[in-house]
């Protein structure tokens, strides 16, 4: 028979309130006392049930997702699968909502971010690029009690932020093999194209990218970072641009999460059959795309596992408790025309 809170008072020599105030982390209570229901709780091998406590407490967990105003395929699987928790877990006492932040403005991103209150959030999740101001916005957050997680691209700060996502060097570094594999010591140049190399996934993509192919594949070279801004316009000049100024281009690696744009520009102005071309996250365009052969590879992560983790993380900390080591993992994906 499991321990209760009855069996921690009879061995601590304690009232049931007491009890209550030092699981609940509640003032009021000495320090001896404390260490003595401690020790009763390790003694007898107390597991306390968090459920439980919040459904008697009635707590609720109001979770802010944090994501950017502009956005395609990608961005709109995560909104579809945050309102889906949102709906299926009120049970729980959990609400997810989506606030959208200008992410290439990092000083109106942290002005939102400065106007988070613990009174109406208990935790918050972010999609945004990195910088100074929106790191600062983020440990300021936390020392006012209220927990973060960064999704797919991570901000890294003092307060130790959690991230969901894939290891992005990794998945930069897979990319790199594939290309070089797939070109079978054909030489030539690789074009880059990213909506900004401020975002850090897309950063340490690039790293894991170049030291692959600049260690194993000598033949190839891979060319400046095109950065798209995220404008169509944009993206179709300055692919146009690289295409027409660079000779013997032999693949074009896709690095950000919405490759859509960029991989439309390719079709249309360059020989798409004769480029080896990856790109990430699997949406129903790139789906196509590798169907068409468009795309030789796809790397991808399950967005549905994104935003379940950033609700464990998020859950976890509110209640005090540590985080299952599965919420902070997330798989890389190969996806080929023949595996979809």
């Amino acid at each position: 028979m499991r321990p209760t809170t009855k069996d921690i008072a009879r061995e601590a020599g304690v009232s049931l309130a007491t009890v209550d105030r030092v699981l609940n982390k509640r003032p009021g209570v000495q320090k001896r006392t404390v260490e003595k229901v401690q020790k009763a709780i390790e003694k007898i091998g107390f597991v306390r049930n968090v459920s439980a406590a919040n459904l008697a407490r009635s707590k609720s967990y109001r979770f802010l997702f944090l994501l950017p105003e502009t956005g395609d395929q990608f961005l709109a699987q995560l909104e579809d699968v945050i309102r889906e928790i949102d709906d299926a877990m009120t049970a729980d006492m959990v609400s997810a909502r989506i606030l959208r932040i200008p992410a290439d403005d990092p000083q109106a991103t942290a002005d939102i971010l400065g106007a988070v209150s613990q009174k109406e959030t208990e935790g918050l999740a972010i999609m945004a690029p990195e910088s100074p101001q929106v790191r600062d916005a983020m440990i300021r957050v936390a020392e006012r009690g209220i927990g973060t997680v960064s999704i797919v691209s991570g901000h890294p700060t003092e307060a130790g932020d959690a991230f969901v996502g894939i290891d992005n060097f990794a998945a930069g570094a897979t990319a790199g093999r594939l290309m070089g594999r797939f070109l079978g010591g054909q030489p030539g140049k690789i074009m880059v194209v990213a909506e900004t190399m401020h975002a850090r996934d897309s950063l340490e993509r690039r790293n894991g990218f170049d030291a692959v192919i600049t260690s194993d594949y000598p033949e190839l070279l891979a060319l400046p970072t095109l950065e798209t801004r995220g404008q169509q316009d944009r993206t179709n000049a300055i692919i146009e641009r690289s295409l027409q100024n660079q000779d013997n281009i032999v693949g074009a690696y896709i690095l950000n999460s919405e490759a859509r744009v960029p991989l439309e520009a390719v079709r249309r102005l360059g020989n798409a059959a004769d480029l080896v071309v990856i790109a990430h996250e699997r949406t129903p365009f790139t789906e196509i795309a590798l169907r068409d052969g468009l795309v030789d590879a796809v790397i991808a992560q399950n967005p549905r596992h994104l935003v379940n983790s950033a609700v464990e993380i998020l859950r976890a900390r509110s209640d005090n408790r540590n985080v299952v080591p599965s919420a902070e993992s997330t798989r890389i994906n190969i996806l080929l025309k023949e595996n979809l």
